[in-house]
């Protein structure tokens, strides 16, 4: 008795149909064979188990990572300004917390793009 055939199994009536070439139809039968499944069982459990990335997903990311460098630079150039320009302006105790501000928003950036990515 197969899945399809079992007591309380919802009753699959609908059909769906896509092109493959001769090349990809060989390919993808021959999966099915050596997972043991279907063709049915096989194109079903890919097409419904299988995460699919938007491309909105991936522009965020890629635009997080812009903002990411951007951090990266001004925290760069605040520093190498503060060198240049030092015991002018700022304490140093409020330049170390600027500091640590921008390390804390890169850290944060950057879990916000690996979880994007998931």
């Amino acid at each position: 008795m197969n899945d399809d055939t079992k007591r309380g199994a919802p009753r699959r009536e609908r059909t769906l149909r896509f092109r493959v070439t001769a090349e990809e139809a060989q390919e993808i039968e021959a999966r099915a064979a050596s997972c043991g499944l279907t063709l049915s069982d096989y194109l079903r459990a890919a097409a419904v188990n299988h995460p699919i990335r938007s491309v909105y997903d991936l522009k965020a990311v890629a635009d997080l990572g812009r903002v990411n460098g951007d951090l990266g630079r001004v925290a760069g150039l605040l520093k190498l300004w503060l060198a240049e320009k030092r015991g002018q302006g700022a304490r140093p105790s409020d330049v170390e917390k600027m500091m640590d501000d921008f390390r804390t928003l890169q850290t944060e950036l950057s879990a916000i793009m690996r979880q994007a990515l998931k």
